[in-house]
Formats: C-alpha cells, structure tokens, sequence
C-alpha cells in the first residue's frame, strides 16, 4: 500500500528511449537490475570506502556499504509507505560515480580539475555513466534510466541552483525530489556512521572509552549494553551497543520524517516537491547526536594519524596520473582519445581516472610513473 505523497511507477514522466513494458517486472525493479548488472556497479567492490590498504577482509568497500545503504533504505521506504523498488534503485546507484580511493581520491580529482577550470562531482559523474559510458545495449547508449531515477542520482543529496547548471534543466531543479531520493543521503549517513565505527573499532584506531567520549548516544547505548550483558566479551558489548544506536537513528528517521509529512500538510507527490524545504529529516536532537558522531569520525578516523599515509598516497598517485595524461594524452586507451577529439581533456582524463579501482589505478601509476 502506497502513501498517496509516494510515487507511482506507473506515473513514470519515462525512459530517454521508450521501450516496452516488462512481461513481470516493472520500470523502477528493471532500473535496479540494470544498474547491479553495471560495469560501474561491479567495480565498487574494489573502491575504497574508508580503509584504502585494507588489512581485513572484514572492512567495507564501496559495495559493501551500498548493499547497506540499500537495506536500510528498503526498510525506511516500506515504513513511510514510499515506493520500496525505487528507494532501492536509488541507494543501490548512490556511489557509483565516485572514484578510487574515496575521499582522498575524490579530493585529488577535483583539485587537478580546478587547474584547468573545471571540477569533479560525483554525482554528475554518476549521471555521466547512466547516461553514456554503460554500454550493454544496442538500441541506446548507457542504461536509459527512467526519470525518476536520474532525478534522484542528481538531487538525493543536495540542490543544484538552476542558473548554474543549465545542463541539468530537465531535472525540476526549482523544485524538491520525491521523498524516496530524499532518504538516500539520511540513510548514506546512518549506514557510514555506524559501520565506520564498527570498522574504526575492529582495526584497532578507535577504542570503547574514545567512541564512548566523543559520541554521547554511543555512550549510553554502551552502557545499557555493559548492563544487560556485563558476562560477554567487549566486542560483543561493542555490537549491542551500535546496534542501539543504529536502531535509534532508523527510528528517529521514521518517527520524525512521519511527523513532518503530517505537520506540512503533505497529501500528494506535488506537496512534496513543491514543499519550502525537504520534508525527510531527523528530530533536531537525534540530528545533533548524528553530527557529534560524524566530526567524532573525522576526526578520529577519517584524518588520524593511521589513514595519513595512505590518504597522501592517495593523493599523490591521482595528481600525477592525471597529469602524465594531461601531457601524453596519446598514452590513453583509444576510446578516451576519441572522446578527447569533442570534450575538453581534462574532463575525458577525470572520466577515464573515476572509473578505476584502486588495484587498476595502482597498477597503472606504476606502469606510466614508476612507482
């Protein structure tokens, strides 16, 4: 049963390219398979999520993480009587544009970009792949994604002003996006900052006490835990205790998103996109606790002495790749050299260094830069 304010997948505004509809499935659950069918998709299994010289088999990676994001999703979506199959879609395509090496490598593309006047997003990236690079079909080039959810890949987690992106017009700027895109950067930060922690933990950065100090609803969480089970190990009390705290965020999401549908007198998909400000959110308290974890995660995780050498190395291998590209650019695959002849180089370098894992992108700054 859908909430009135959900949208339907029979009102799809479409595909690009019309195509028939599917004997049993529908457009958004085609849309799904499309993208776990991905090129794009599958190399997120080798992209960094925090941990780039991961010494576990046990820390997320890219997909890992999505695969989260896409059950929380799912369970949120089915709680707000939103339209589960495109929630999923949305979660499942959120991190296809980033780049090897997550933030660091993010951060060093952009800045490289900045050199020639341009810029790095991966969200306009991940548009740029549904849009063009897939190619697994021969009556159209990308994946011929309906609407809604380029829509969403675009708008799930921020704005674009209008007057600076003419490019992206046809995706209602001007207006808010449905409450299923609106959940995939809630659930993105409850997904990371729950699994961060756990993963800080197991690889010995974070401890207990620090997690206990530094984020006060993992605190109490902990201690409801340390008093239920005062008998089990730390680990275990550990896995209790995050899993308060998880349950708390999703709650608090549900409860607090449910309260301002009603409070803004949202009836319909329109009231939702026509809405002053996006109607999906947590309770100011639980929002304050969210952001005391996520600084708690930068700060001790994200930037700490640990991860430095691997963030700078990071780094370091995405400048100089990119710019041994920028002068022999007869050094890219021929595919690259021939987009070179219509778009600006640096843009064609950036796509062709986005795609890369961090094994591929490794491997080929030893090759071109020896090291």
């Amino acid at each position: 049963m859908l909430a009135e304010y959900a949208v339907r997948v029979e009102r799809t505004r479409g595909r690009r390219f019309p195509e028939s509809p599917h004997p049993y499935r529908n457009d958004f659950q085609r849309d799904r398979d499309r993208v776990i069918h991905a090129r794009a998709f599958r190399r997120l299994e080798n992209k960094t999520q925090v941990f780039t010289a991961r010494v576990s088999d046990h820390f997320r990676n890219r997909l890992t993480h999505t695969i989260e994001v896409a059950q929380i999703s799912r369970t949120i979506a089915e709680q707000l009587g939103l339209n589960v199959d495109l929630a999923e879609v949305l979660a499942l395509v959120h991190d296809i544009g980033h780049p090897p090496f997550g933030h660091a490598g993010e951060k060093a593309l952009n800045t490289a970009m900045q050199m020639h006047g341009l810029a790095f997003d991966h969200n306009l990236h991940a548009l740029r792949i549904v849009e063009d690079f897939e190619m697994r079909y021969a009556a159209f080039r990308g994946l011929n994604l309906t609407f809604e959810v380029r829509e969403g890949i675009i708008k799930h987690s921020r704005d674009y002003p209008a007057d600076q992106h003419p490019e992206l017009s046809e995706y209602l700027l001007d207006r808010r996006p449905p409450l299923e895109a609106q959940l995939i950067d809630l659930t993105d930060e409850i997904a990371y900052n729950t699994a961060d922690l756990d993963d800080g933990y197991e690889a010995d950065i974070l401890s207990v006490q620090q997690i206990c100090n530094g984020v006060p609803a993992f605190a109490r969480a902990f201690q409801v835990a340390q008093a239920r089970y005062p008998a089990a190990i730390e680990k275990l009390q550990f896995n209790e205790a995050l899993k308060r705290f998880f349950n708390q965020l999703v709650t608090d999401l549900i409860n607090n998103t449910r309260a301002r549908i009603t409070a803004a007198g949202v009836k319909s998909l329109e009231d939702v996109r026509n809405a002053p400000q996006r109607v999906a959110g947590f309770s100011d308290a639980v929002d304050a606790e969210r952001r005391q974890a996520k600084q708690f995660l930068y700060t001790h995780l994200y930037y700490s002495p640990e991860l430095k050498a691997d963030k700078d190395r990071a780094e370091k291998v995405v400048a100089e790749l990119f710019d041994f590209w920028m002068e022999s650019p007869k050094e890219l695959p021929r595919s690259y050299r021939e987009k070179a002849q219509g778009e600006p180089l640096a843009r064609v370098v950036c796509d062709y260094i986005a795609g890369m894992t961090d094994n591929f992108i490794a491997e080929q700054h030893r090759r071109f830069c020896g090291s």
